[in-house]
């Protein structure tokens, strides 16, 4: 332990047990000596094991749908109310597919559960931060966002269906409303694409076991875990990453970079 983050406060969204990145993120933060506030939907809620985590960490939770401004306002209040003080950083890992979900092929989409995913995915990004924004709720130079993303923005994955684009909408944004947190707050605002991770919402792409197995033959130090992430993420929150904004920082063991691997 560092004490990387001694005396900074935070907000996590979407931890949801034990193998999100998000719970990893929350318990190594907790480890540096940050202080959080744990929030997910309460329907998310339900499915995990989010009171276990808050027990853990001495973190309160507060339920807030991330797509509802009402909700989200809500949260950055009380948030600093609890932790006593602006917002230092903050770690959104949301993401949804209801296509994936049911089995719906990237040719024949339902247009309204395609809308719902962009809204849960990608705009409760600009959501989140444009609530921040106007709240002034973010510390200057201390503040850091970090949104977590996967590769398959850029390239094809044929099997990641609507999340695909709902990752390059949210990149874009990170860049777009980065440039104003930076410009105006001093908020540096950063995704990091992590290797593909066996997480409740990873497992749930059809051929993910292939996939993970092809990736970490391809990426010559292997897949990046869950905790891996937690620990990039805790150094994009320290002040040692201060002049690091507008980035898409490949976290994936080398995978982005390469064409064909000997072992493949």
């Amino acid at each position: 332990m560092y004490n990387l983050l001694k005396g900074k406060r935070g907000i996590i969204f979407g931890a949801l047990d034990e193998n999100s990145i998000a719970w990893k993120t929350a318990e190594r933060v907790h480890e540096e000596g940050g202080t959080f506030v744990l929030t997910n939907a309460p329907v998310a809620m339900r499915m995990g094991q989010i009171n276990e985590l808050a027990e853990k960490t001495g973190s309160q939770i507060i339920p807030a749908d991330a797509t509802s401004e009402e909700d989200l306002q809500n949260l950055v209040e009380k948030s600093m109310e609890i932790l006593g003080g602006k917002i230092d950083f903050v770690l959104h890992s949301i993401g949804m597919s209801i296509n994936v979900r049911k089995g719906k092929h990237y040719t024949d989409q339902n247009y309204a559960w395609t809308q719902k995913g962009t809204d849960v995915s990608a705009m409760s990004f600009h959501k989140v931060m444009q609530t921040l924004y106007k709240a002034d709720a973010m510390n200057e130079w201390g503040g850091s966002i970090v949104a977590l993303t996967y590769m398959a923005a850029q390239r094809v994955f044929p099997d990641y269906n609507d999340m695909a684009d709902n990752k390059a909408y949210l990149e874009s944004v990170a860049r777009s409303f980065g440039y104003f947190f930076g410009r105006d707050k001093k908020v540096r605002v950063n995704t990091i694409s992590q290797s593909p991770t066996p997480t409740t919402a990873g497992s749930g792409v059809k051929g993910f076991d292939g996939f993970i197995a092809y990736a970490d033959k391809m990426s010559p130090l292997g897949n990046a875990t869950a905790l891996d992430c937690a620990n990039y993420t805790v150094s994009m929150f320290s002040d040692l990453t201060k002049r690091v904004t507008l980035q898409n920082l490949f976290h994936d063991g080398g995978f982005s970079n390469m064409g064909v691997s000997d072992e493949v």
